[in-house]
């Protein structure tokens, strides 16, 4: 059809249709142009032209039709499947094969390849063990069944497999240090700022054996466990790691790592952001040099007594980019501005030849979340003192069991015939104390809002740790040979 005024009209191909109502309709389909631009490429001819506009509104109608036909399956319900033939396959790895291919993992297994005799597939498996950590976590006898049911099976053996885990656990710095420069072609790395932190694994073993040790498992487990040292960028996304003993000080941890990403990963300038665990002295000595700088949790409870008391003093609290000095005693914590403003106050700290600033922080809407936290344990400890669940020891700062109080002696000293259990009003008080209050220190001299925000984003590499000891069933350990 031609619509429009004459001088300026267009042509178009119309299309019929029912509307709800039942009531027949059109409506534009598509435009084919203006008419007329189109009648000069006709010659003026108003009939060729309109004969051209009916053969191309047949056109469009024939592929509208294909679109809406309908396809037809023969099925043969006496028909079998041969015995062991597969029909149903799992194709959700492919699209985790797409981000390997833009990581360039082919290019990295040619590169390891070249300086190694093996004649498997060392793609191949390693690409499908990501794919099963990722889609079925599981041992490496398991992930190689599940490999099977993939619509490319795996043409490599399960020995050929476990052979690969070596050259893997070798090559382990080369693979992280290529994964690291080739995942800035899909998202720029941002190192400005990195993280660190450790976690451990535990083997289900009754004795140590060679970096599987004794030591303080996260999960209070009384197995032999290895110590895993992560640093991660400041977008969250894992940078570099390392495996070490699971009795040795982490504080010993960061050296290796560090000067790994500094030399292999060429980030040599970062603000390095860590918890109060691994920010010993000397690991803030470490980052005291080459325009490195460092942001570090400082514990309250472990501060000597006039520094804390200093640091928890209502008092000389100030908000971000105002000099008003501000008492939190005279704070309306039910004003919502108020309740969702962090306060902050800072004063140096001098350790030998170590010129630093100390930032305590002052948080509402911190302190009514560490409360609810606390009340629920309260709640918690007092269920147990009507139970025998009474008798168990706190284990951990999250244990409600640490609010029982157990009394075994008289008011006059006498041995008491029977244990008396109650709350532990004192150990509540001491720890409310520190409701809202957080520790930074720091040798960075920049914006104290920069400050507090880069401590704030320490808890993605705990979501990490969350990440693959949960979602990717990172524990227990299975494969306990120290090369693989």
């Amino acid at each position: 059809s031609i619509t429009g005024n004459k001088g300026n009209q267009d042509v178009y191909i119309k299309q019929s249709y029912r509307k709800d109502n039942g009531k027949t309709s059109s409506r534009i389909y598509k435009k084919l142009g203006k008419y007329n631009t189109l009648l000069e490429q006709f010659s003026g001819n108003e009939k060729e032209l309109m004969d051209w506009a009916k053969k191309e509104a047949e056109k469009e109608t024939l592929a509208y039709n294909q679109q809406k036909e309908k396809v037809s399956l023969s099925l043969s319900p006496l028909a079998r499947i041969p015995l062991d033939e597969e029909r149903v396959f799992n194709i959700g790895y492919l699209f985790l094969q797409k981000i390997c291919s833009e990581l360039r993992i082919d290019n990295i297994c040619r590169n390891i390849r070249n300086h190694h005799k093996f004649s498997y597939d060392f793609h191949a498996i390693l690409t499908d063990l990501i794919y099963t950590r990722i889609l079925a976590p599981s041992s490496k006898l398991s992930s190689y069944k599940y490999c099977h049911s993939l619509l490319e099976p795996p043409k490599y053996s399960l020995q050929d497999l476990y052979r690969a885990l070596s050259v893997l656990a070798e090559e382990s710095d080369f693979i992280q240090e290529e994964l690291y420069k080739n995942s800035n072609f899909i998202h720029p790395r941002n190192s400005r700022i990195l993280y660190y932190d450790c976690t451990n694994y535990y083997f289900e073993i009754e004795a140590e054996d060679g970096i599987k040790k004794y030591g303080k498992s996260k999960e209070h487990r009384p197995n032999p466990i290895i110590t895993m040292g992560l640093f991660m960028d400041a977008d969250g996304i894992p940078l570099a790691f390392d495996i070490f003993p699971g009795n040795q000080n982490e504080q010993l941890t960061l050296k290796p790592i560090e000067k790994k990403v500094i030399k292999d990963f060429n980030c040599s300038e970062f603000i390095f952001c860590s918890d109060a665990g691994l920010g010993g002295k000397s690991n803030r000595f470490l980052n005291s040099f080459g325009n490195r700088s460092y942001v570090i949790t400082y514990s309250l409870k472990k501060m000597k007594k006039e520094e804390r008391e200093l640091a928890l003093l209502p008092t000389q609290f100030k908000v971000p980019g105002s000099n008003k000095l501000i008492d939190l005693r005279t704070l309306d914590e039910s004003d919502p501005k108020v309740y969702n403003t962090i306060y902050y106050k800072e004063y140096p700290l001098v350790t030998g030849d170590m010129d630093e600033t100390v930032i305590i922080t002052y948080s509402p809407k911190y302190k009514a979340y560490q409360s609810k936290i606390r009340n629920a344990q309260i709640d918690r400890a007092k269920k147990m003192i009507q139970s025998s669940d009474k008798t168990r020891k706190g284990k951990g700062s999250n244990d409600p069991a640490r609010f029982i109080q157990r009394t075994s002696v008289t008011e006059d000293g006498e041995i008491a015939q029977k244990n008396i259990y109650q709350l532990d009003e004192a150990k509540i008080l001491e720890e409310s104390m520190y409701d809202g209050f957080y520790a930074v220190v720091t040798n960075l001299e920049g914006d104290i809002r920069e400050i507090i925000n880069i401590n704030k984003q320490r808890w993605e590499i705990e979501e990490n740790f969350r990440i693959m000891k949960s979602e990717f069933e990172a524990r227990p350990v299975f494969v306990r040979r120290e090369d693989r």
